[in-house]
């Protein structure tokens, strides 16, 4: 009862949000090339309860040209067909749809289709390592791209979408580049004051509104401020002068920050509903109804966003990936079964790789149509079998309840005294605890389960397992961190490593730490920086090694790596990217440039740790009688992402059943038409 305003319906122009969860606009990895993932995984949402589900971007013409992304495509009549598809399902479901169309300007490339990037005045892209600039548009260029956006509310229409965004927020939309002075150069009524910075807006927003006719609700998708960018646009500047002006066009503001790194900050940053501070005003300011977003996945944080004035919808990307079912399971009075987002930004990360979604709490995701695999339902075993798991971190729990939810007796054995495995180690680093939600959320399910036995301090040998009653066992023993020196540039150990050097396993397991400390990171993702900032909490002197270019590099994918690099700078930890190390001894790291392999001046240290390789942990699963059937997951089978060691896990014990060779999946094909 605590949560019925969340399900009240909110009207929306000329169409009702059956409720107030709405799930916004993001990249789901699915290029135009492949509808049906698309299509399923959106549908899925609407299945769990999303009132409003989204279609990502949209690029309106090909003069949007930003094609090494998988951005979706809303050109012309072709495109129609898939898109009614989409709406067709997500209407059966109950829920309305929506499509967020835009153009892209600055943020475009010019490379896939051949047109040149436009912009409102003559500058270089918003993608500084790609050497293209722009044509700064004229008159009849402007006509033009206001034409195409009445003809995607035309197409949205025909396609029988509910809402139709126009797009104006990320520093990614043609839209933000007339508004913003740091872009917007022009001494025509399109540039100078703010009126005439506004007037492209203005003018396509009203022109939109015509074209719908009523029959479509028209949204608009703003950035009120920007927390990284040139700055220009601030909640308490020209971001609340755009929503006073245009407060009324619209029937649906969805507000949010610029850039999209800083909309779709992580849990290391930024905690839950974050960018209240910055979006809180606009409901003062309009009286048409008001979706945000701020990863959340608390009930009790929605109903006050609701309560206190702040938004009128509850709008989701992320979390609505981890969990597509959560309304209902608020719905049914089932909080505690959520599956929160963990705010790691896997997600974004594929996206980022041009890959389809994964989410490390949700291994279906992407899979929806491709394996049939359903968020919350498991096919019933054909079977019952008795499977015994060995290893309870990420993909020993999830193998577990997949086992368990199908109907198979489950005993899981952990040799620790506390289950998790890596996860209850890394949740205890800085920055890191939203991640303990891996191990929490399958815990918790796994203890409401009779068919379910879980076992900590019960390290298992081959004999034991041998004499075990079971049908299968499944080998989830993990990994260690190397002390060799190997890593992600070097196949060959270190000289001097070996015996010298400790590991990210030694730091969490609490060894001690004495003087001046080196981090060499050859892993790239959060590990090396994480335990940067550890120690120089602690007070330590700590220098960071690496030998890419930049620190940290995989985090450019999840949005972090500007943040990252300022946090250690404000910890005073010394950064040395570029630079390999060669031997060590004595206390003395010989190093080089990783580029002109020139030698540099070696660097003294107390501690010594590296971040490299991780190692296997086999010697159980190769020990194993082979009269005992038993298959090897998550880091155990090849070490990687806790989301890899999630799906492993997932993978492994939804095809237990299935034969290999008909472990198959659906693919996407292209249509020939010559």
């Amino acid at each position: 009862m605590n949560y019925e305003i969340l399900f009240e319906p909110v009207k929306i122009g000329p169409v009702t949000a059956p409720n107030r969860f709405f799930s916004v606009p993001h990249a789901n990895g699915h290029s135009p090339l492949m509808p049906n993932g698309s299509i399923k995984m959106r549908e899925m949402k609407a299945e769990g309860g999303w009132g409003t589900v989204a279609m990502q971007l949209a690029e309106i013409d090909p003069s949007s040209d930003i094609s090494n992304l998988p951005i979706e495509k809303f050109w012309d009549e072709q495109d129609i067909k898939s898109h009614a598809r989409l709406t067709e399902r997500l209407r059966q479901r109950g829920a309305l749809s929506a499509i967020e169309i835009g153009h892209t300007g600055l943020r475009s490339r010019g490379m896939a289709n051949g047109f040149p990037v436009l912009g409102p005045s003559n500058l270089a892209t918003l993608k500084p390592g790609i050497p293209v600039q722009c044509k700064a548009m004229d008159k009849a260029d402007i006509r033009a791209l206001r034409k195409s956006y009445r003809d995607a509310i035309n197409r949205s229409k025909q396609a029988g979408y509910d809402i139709s965004y126009v797009y104006a927020a990320h520093d990614a939309s043609i839209l933000w580049h007339f508004l913003s002075p740091a872009y917007n150069r022009r001494t025509d009524e399109y540039g100078g004051s703010f009126e005439n910075r506004l007037r492209l807006f203005r003018e396509v927003l009203e022109e939109a509104q015509e074209e719908a006719a009523g029959e479509i609700a028209i949204a608009v998708r703003f950035a009120v401020h920007e927390l990284n960018g040139p700055k220009a646009i601030t909640c308490d500047g020209e971001g609340r002068d755009v929503v006073e002006a245009l407060a009324e066009i619209p029937d649906l503001w969805d507000v949010n920050v610029s850039g999209w790194s800083r909309d779709s900050g992580t849990s290391r940053f930024d905690p839950e509903g974050f960018q209240e501070e910055f979006t809180s005003f606009v409901k003062t300011v309009t009286t048409k109804p008001v979706v945000g977003v701020g990863r959340f996945t608390s009930p009790d944080a929605m109903v006050s966003q609701i309560r206190r004035g702040v938004l009128d919808l509850i709008g989701g990307a992320r979390p609505s990936i981890a969990d597509p079912f959560l309304p209902n399971k608020i719905r049914q009075g089932r909080v505690e079964d959520i599956r929160e987002c963990i705010g790691c930004n896997i997600c974004v990360a594929s996206d980022a790789n041009s890959l389809p979604l994964r989410c490390t709490q949700n291994p279906t995701v992407s899979e929806e149509w491709r394996r049939g695999w359903h968020p919350e339902i498991i096919p019933a075993a054909k079977s019952v079998k008795h499977a015994l798991v060995v290893g309870s971190g990420p993909a020993g729990l999830e193998a577990s309840l997949t086992l368990a939810r199908a109907g198979h007796k489950v005993t899981v054995a952990e040799g620790a005294s506390e289950f998790g495995g890596r996860v209850a180690r890394e949740c205890l680093l800085p920055g890191l605890s939203a991640w303990g939600r891996v191990r929490d959320y399958r815990l918790f399910q796994l203890r409401q389960l009779s068919n379910v036995d879980l076992y900590a301090e019960s390290e298992l040998s081959a004999d034991e397992i041998g004499e075990f009653d079971v049908d299968h066992v499944f080998v989830a023993t993990g990994s260690t961190w190397e002390s060799k020196g190997r890593g992600h540039t070097s196949c060959e150990p270190i000289r001097g490593f070996e015996g010298i050097v400790l590991t990210p396993d030694d730091v969490m397991a609490g060894k001690e730490i004495d003087g001046q400390v080196i981090i060499y990171d050859d892993d790239h993702y959060y590990m090396g920086h994480v335990l940067a900032m550890k120690l120089a909490d602690e007070g330590r002197s700590v220098t960071l090694i690496s030998p890419l270019s930049d620190i940290a590099t995989w985090t450019n994918y999840t949005l972090e790596q500007p943040r990252v690099v300022a946090e250690l700078h404000e910890a005073g930890v010394a950064l040395m990217p570029n630079t390999t190390a060669l031997s060590c001894s004595n206390k003395t790291l010989s190093i080089a440039r990783s580029d002109t392999k020139q030698e540099l001046d070696s660097l003294e240290f107390d501690t010594l740790i590296h971040v490299g390789l991780r190692e296997p942990s086999l010697e159980l699963y190769q020990s194993i009688p082979s009269v005992v059937a038993s298959t090897l997951i998550g880091d155990a089978l090849a070490p990687g992402l806790i989301q890899a060691a999630v799906f492993s896990g997932h993978k492994a014990a939804m095809e237990f059943e299935t034969p290999p060779d008909e472990r198959l999946h659906n693919r996407e094909a292209p249509v020939l038409f010559v």
